[in-house]
């Protein structure tokens, strides 16, 4: 009796005044929005490249490809170091990679100096932020709204693609591309004493249970050998047909969004007449949109069957996906009702994948566990980015390869359905 009445004056003391998880949501949130920035940069990048250095479109997109891939291949091992050393610490040192790296692509002449910088550097560095950091602060301090908070660190991806893209898009155009590169440099230093002071670890440092929760149902703190824990949490998900089934439909998820439309729309627009600045300014305005339906996502993933969800998430991209060619040649209405569409879908698909992750292998392992589904999620974007400039090399155009990503999506929508419902998994409306 004793007990349950510890617990409902918890949950009253936390319903009387704001919880810290809610800010570390918002300074989470911010570091989100400016690594997420950093990583649209290359899509208004490649002409200048281009016309700057002679570069073609192939090896521009080699060195974007090793940055998607470096940057989701860091994901469990950045989900162990979190647990093993802190979150804010390897957030500060992820925004310190990123600062240089942008900082010091305005000195480049070589190829391999952009793809050092710009693949290894700013790909580790963008790992550290937004490969599990979101799924880390939501199990750690929610049990309530969970799945919200997860869709708005999602959103946050594309409130940086908005920021920035229009932005950077009128630098490169009016002051050159260096001047671009210079800006989202400063933007992760000044993000770095926000993150160092106001960043907490876990509930329990400050004396808090979890949002919605009590002291027992904080995760519990991880001990060891974090590499070694990656590797565990790998061995564990080969043996899982569930963890092939996440793992496959991902990689068709970051081959359809931050590998192909990232990298390839904003070049795309600009060979059918349309200027820089307005192509970037539509692809932020995706982010408009996808900031709503990946609320919406989180919302519903609270709610109903996952599984359906993503069903529904991939089949409808691939329509639009296998519809812009066409709305590409009808430029600013074709395109915009492509925008519209796509851009709800654009990350929807990340709260129900977190969701089942956790619920298929358990909160403890959420973070690794969905570190390795994301790699899988970079090795597919890393595969559009190059891909998609070696076929346009090849071809003159992208409209095969849109195309092809279109029926992909249609295969992820198969693949989701054949996910098995373990028996403790739940899901959980009140949450």
């Amino acid at each position: 009796m004793k007990t349950e009445q510890l617990k409902r004056e918890e949950s009253d003391g936390q319903s009387r005044r704001l919880h810290y998880g809610w800010l570390v949501v918002v300074v989470t949130f911010l570091a989100i929005i400016v690594t997420a920035g950093i990583r649209s940069t290359p899509g208004v990048l490649i002409v200048p490249l281009e016309h700057d250095f002679g570069w073609d479109r192939a090896g521009i997109s080699g060195a974007i490809a090793i940055n998607l891939f470096l940057y989701g291949l860091s994901g469990p091992f950045v989900a162990a170091f979190m647990e093993r050393f802190g979150i804010r610490r390897l957030m500060v040192t992820s925004l310190c990679m990123l600062a240089a790296g942008t900082g010091l692509t305005s000195l480049i002449s070589q190829i391999w100096q952009f793809a050092f910088l710009w693949g290894v550097i700013i790909g580790l560095g963008s790992g550290g932020i937004l490969t599990v950091l979101g799924t880390m602060v939501a199990n750690r301090w929610f049990v309530k709204r969970r799945g919200v908070v997860i869709g708005l660190m999602t959103a946050g991806g594309a409130t940086g693609q908005l920021v920035f893209l229009p932005l950077l898009a009128y630098l490169v155009t009016k002051a050159g591309w260096q001047t671009a590169v210079w800006t989202v440099a400063g933007a992760s230093m000044l993000l770095i004493p926000v993150v160092w002071l106001l960043m907490r670890e876990r509930p329990s440092d400050l004396g808090l249970a979890p949002y919605g929760g009590t002291m027992e149902t904080e995760t519990p703190r991880q001990t060891g050998n974090p590499v070694a824990a990656a590797w565990r949490g790998l061995r564990e998900g080969i043996g899982s047909s569930n963890f092939w089934l996440l793992a496959g439909s991902f990689f068709i998820c970051g081959l359809t969004t931050s590998g192909l439309i990232s990298t390839h729309l904003i070049p795309a627009s600009m060979e059918h007449g349309m200027p820089e600045v307005m192509a970037a300014s539509l692809l932020a305005t995706i982010g408009v949109f996808d900031m709503i339906g990946t609320m919406v996502s989180g919302w519903l993933s609270d709610r109903y069957n996952n599984r359906w969800l993503l069903f529904w998430y991939y089949g409808l991209r691939g329509l639009a996906l296998l519809g812009l060619p066409y709305a590409l040649e009808e430029a600013h209405y074709g395109l915009g009702l492509f925008i519209v569409f796509y851009g709800l879908d654009w990350v929807a698909t990340v709260p129900p994948t977190v969701r089942l992750t956790t619920d298929v292998f358990g909160k403890e392992k959420a973070g690794i566990m969905y570190g390795w589904i994301f790699s899988s999620h970079q090795v597919g974007a890393a595969a559009a980015a190059y891909g998609g400039g070696v076929m346009h090399t090849w071809l003159g155009n992208y409209e095969a390869t849109f195309v092809a990503a279109g029926f992909f999506c249609m295969a992820a929508s198969a693949l989701v359905l054949r996910i098995r419902r373990p028996q403790a998994m739940r899901y959980v409306h009140s949450q």
